[in-house]
């Protein structure tokens, strides 16, 4: 564990309950940030609040690492785009062939407004769950991507700041994996039970995954992903 401390992009999803815990064993003070940007599952929002809780609870050493928690709206950014995350769209293909559940600019400016609170916190790292081998295609997601824009913070803000992307080549699969590693099976209960992926906002349907509607391509990437880790044995990821 290193000195520093670190800003976590914390959606209350998979894949940011599970980078949560991996910073939490790296640094020595953890804050969170979170965004309301009008999206339709806004069931997350309230799933950020209850896995920090789960955490705390079953993690002690977690807990007196993990700091505040901070929540930005930005409900007219996420109207602009008017995607299938925001407004009443089909979730299909657009003529880019990009997913209609693509926000444009989404992540650019989620790490504009983290680098704004992190430099006011002290913090010098930001921790992001982009991931580019099991993912929806986003652009915005691609590692290329984040260091354009990592020197663009570096230098708009005149100071070091990192962006760490814990789950840039991993799988599906291979989260789940991590999340083993990190927080043994305590960890994967509070990523079924409490973490909250789908992009419908589903919370009533119960998969062996977890919950959602099971048809939207959040819910498909971890059911497929848990499927996978399943038929493997349920391995811990090495070196996580």
């Amino acid at each position: 564990m290193t000195p520093s401390s670190a800003l976590v992009l914390f959606s209350g999803g998979q894949d940011s309950t599970t980078i949560l815990a991996w910073a939490l064993t790296r640094y020595a003070r953890v804050e969170t940030i979170g965004f309301d940007y009008g999206q339709r599952h806004q069931v997350e929002m309230t799933a950020r609040s209850v896995v920090r809780d789960r955490i705390a609870e079953r993690f002690p050493d977690w807990r007196a690492r993990l700091g505040d928690d901070h929540r930005v709206d930005i409900r007219t950014f996420g109207a602009i785009g008017e995607t299938a995350l925001t407004s009443q769209r089909a979730i299909e293909a657009d003529a880019r062939g990009l997913p209609t559940t693509f926000v444009p600019g989404r992540n650019l400016v989620f790490l504009t407004y983290a680098a704004a609170v992190a430099d006011r916190r002290g913090a010098s790292r930001l921790v992001g769950g982009m991931c580019e081998t099991d993912f929806s295609g986003y652009p915005d997601c691609r590692r290329a991507t984040l260091d354009a824009m990592e020197t663009a913070l570096r230098l708009g803000l005149d100071r070091e700041l990192s962006i760490d992307t814990p789950l840039m080549r991993l799988t599906k699969a291979q989260t789940w994996g991590m999340a083993k590693a990190l927080g043994g099976e305590a960890l994967i209960e509070i990523v079924l039970e409490d973490s909250h992926t789908c992009y419908l906002g589903e919370r009533g349907l119960r998969h062996d995954w977890g919950y959602g509607c099971g048809d939207c391509p959040a819910c498909t990437l971890r059911a497929k992903g848990y499927a996978e880790w399943v038929a493997a044995g349920r391995p811990a990821l090495a070196g996580a």
